[in-house]
């Protein structure tokens, strides 16, 4: 099964926490803060919201920054998925 995003939503893939800091210290899971880090998996085709003309700003395969609590959490084939507007989206991330 595949998901394709309406309007200005956006299919995010949390990508994994690190497990040790730049000094080479190993966090514990509890340690671990959530990842706010994702890869972009679908974009909606953007359109009318609420009246306003909104273009996509971001593209399949973007490293995003998001809102830590925005979204909507779905599991699809036993993957687990994150469905935002682009407007929680806060920024690319450029390496």
């Amino acid at each position: 099964m595949t998901i394709k995003p309406l309007a200005d939503r956006v299919v995010l893939k949390m990508l994994e926490a690190e497990e040790t800091t730049k000094s080479g210290i190993i966090l514990s899971s509890k340690s671990q803060e959530k990842p706010e880090i994702a890869e972009i998996i679908a974009v909606g085709p953007g359109g009318l919201v609420d009246g306003k003309e909104v273009k996509m700003e971001v593209a399949v395969g973007d490293k995003v920054l998001t809102s830590k609590y925005a979204g909507t959490e779905v599991k699809v084939d036993g993957e687990e998925f994150k469905i935002v507007s682009q407007s929680d989206i806060l920024a690319k991330v450029v390496d």
